[in-house]
């Protein structure tokens, strides 16, 4: 399912104009963009919830080469699967 996929059905679900449903689900996925950008934790109850992980510095290889690279550290999003969600994907 696209983005575009996603606002049709809203759409579709909310009997709103697709001008409408874009609005609202921008709105959402900047929400949560936003929320993780300032290091919060985003959780929608049965589906999931999304954090940031650290990722520490390290050392890695450049596999075309095999020089040793410096890889710095970084912040990087990570969801973790809600009970229901789970659930519905391995019925």
């Amino acid at each position: 399912m696209t983005k575009a996929d996603l606002i049709d059905e809203v759409a579709k679900v909310s009997n709103l104009t697709k001008k409408e449903s874009e609005t609202i689900v921008n709105t959402v996925f900047e929400n949560i963009t936003d929320a993780l950008g300032k290091g919060d934790k985003v959780e929608l109850r049965g589906f999931g919830s999304f954090r940031i992980r650290h990722r520490n510095a390290r050392k890695g290889r450049n596999p075309k080469t095999g020089t040793s690279v410096s890889v710095p550290e970084k912040r990087v999003p990570f969801f973790k699967v809600g009970k229901r969600l789970r659930e519905h994907v391995n019925a």
